[in-house]
């Protein structure tokens, strides 16, 4: 069975519940998953989680590259399932595949010379930096594991399934809760374990599951049925159009990363504790926003889709009901985020002084949680009307400049210390919304009339 939907026709709010619920669940096992793996580097104390912390920003650019592969071929499969284009979309399914082989090596060998220079630059002389730079090494053991995975479910996605890394990150968090203490504490009597990097070999076992898996779900989809291998050889045309739409994605999450880079140059100054309460916090948050994940990871598919077949009124209604919804979730989970910060920073850390930070972190970046849902909304339907450049742009000013020129604004004009680094955080995201808004509206107003009315457009479009 491929779980595969034909989104340009019936319930828009209904393709979001079979879509986004599933994705929602899945982002929840893979957030929680993260947590575990922060729950036992809390174990061996601060520095630990301090060391994770600035080690999986560095490693972040290779699930950049494979949230960009993902984002491809979410928009061009679905773009082409959406014109009822089969062969296309199996074209593209099988250079994408390849696409994955080749950046993954290249990312590897990228991170192996310029990862520990980037943990330098972000992080003070000591055990943690230490800590750091051997994790990311047993880290990049994963590496594959990310990039195929989540490229892989770009094609999924792009056929209206999001159950199948549901299950598979299910399975990946359960196997984690076992493969941590195994792989850090070892079995007594017969291995030590190899301690804190011991975490990052449990994560590169169970991701290697979740790749095989959604690699083989791939498989049965019947436009990826009996593929022959002279069909993943490298094509210039088609890499080309991958590379258009998977740069810009990418680029947009390096630079998010960049603006961590700069979040932890400045935390940095307040100490170990202020760098280890912003990782911890940042799990916490993320687990508030999974909702809003899974409803804008169904947008682009649902958008993806409807755009490929001209229906450009479902297109402006699908990112309508996407707010709608998030709104809706966001008015429980604000307020929820508020009064359980305490209470979410406790379970992974006793130290009073990293609670005191990751609190004041949660009450203020929780705040923009709607400001979040709607950006990454904007983000969703450019996508999906493949122009992810304007992502990138939007990015470089978000979390580029504005949280460089905010968090130095904020820290070192009104001298408002940790409290302003999250001030500046939450400035350049509400701006950043509002240059999305406009950039969203006049982008796609000669592909589907606008964000706001419906206009009479020719379309012109190549497949």
């Amino acid at each position: 069975m491929t779980r595969s939907h034909d989104l340009t026709a019936g319930s828009i709010p209904g393709h979001f519940r079979k879509l986004a619920v599933p994705a929602a669940i899945g982002m929840v096992f893979s957030t929680l998953y993260n947590v575990v793996d922060v729950y036992f580097a809390g174990t061996l104390g601060t520095e630990a989680q301090a060391g994770m912390a600035i080690a999986f920003q560095a490693f972040f650019v290779l699930i950049a590259a494979g949230i960009g592969l993902g984002a491809a071929m979410a928009a061009l499969v679905g773009s082409a399932v959406g014109r009822n284009d089969l062969t296309a979309a199996r074209k593209i399914a099988a250079q994408g595949i390849s696409y994955g082989i080749i950046a993954t090596l290249v990312m590897v060998v990228l991170e192996l010379f310029l990862g520990p220079q980037l943990l330098i630059v972000i992080s003070a002389p000591g055990a943690y930096r230490t800590a750091a730079i051997a994790y990311l090494m047993f880290l990049l053991l994963a590496a594959p594991g990310f990039v195929f995975a989540f490229g892989a479910n770009g094609i999924l996605q792009a056929r209206g399934d999001t159950a199948s890394m549901q299950y598979a990150m299910s399975v990946a968090f359960l196997a984690n809760v076992g493969l941590d203490p195994l792989m850090m504490f070892g079995v007594p009597g017969l291995w030590n374990g190899l301690g804190f990097n011991g975490i990052a070999i449990a994560t590169a076992l169970s991701q290697t599951g979740v790749m095989c898996y959604i690699l083989w779900r791939v498989s049965r989809l019947e436009m990826a049925k009996n593929l022959r291998l002279f069909e993943f050889r490298p094509e210039w045309a088609t890499f080309s159009r991958i590379t258009g739409q998977l740069l810009p994605t990418s680029f947009a999450m390096l630079v998010m990363i960049l603006a961590s880079f700069v979040v932890q140059f400045y935390l940095k100054s307040f100490g170990e504790a202020a760098v280890a309460a912003y990782g911890i916090a940042l799990r916490i948050e993320q687990l508030f926003l999974l909702p809003v994940f899974g409803l804008t990871g169904a947008l682009l598919p649902i958008a993806a889709q409807n755009f490929g077949a001209g229906n450009n009124n479902r297109v402006r209604e699908a990112l309508f009901d996407c707010w709608k919804f998030g709104w809706l979730f966001m008015c429980v989970a604000c307020p929820l985020l508020w009064f359980a910060a305490e209470a979410a920073m406790r379970v992974f850390t006793k130290d009073a002084s990293v609670i005191a930070i990751g609190i004041s972190y949660l009450h203020v970046d929780g705040m923009i949680l709607p400001i979040y849902m709607m950006l990454f909304a904007v983000n969703a339907l450019l996508q999906a009307l493949q122009k992810p450049v304007w992502t990138l742009w939007i990015g470089i000013y978000r979390q580029a400049f504005g949280v460089a020129f905010f968090v130095w604004i904020y820290v070192r004009w009104f001298n408002l210390g940790v409290t302003g680094v999250w001030f500046g955080i939450a400035t350049s995201v509400l701006t950043g919304l509002l240059l999305s808004l406009v950039v969203a509206h006049k982008v796609s107003t000669p592909l589907i009339g606008g964000l706001w009315r419906s206009k009479r457009t020719t379309l012109t479009r190549t497949g």
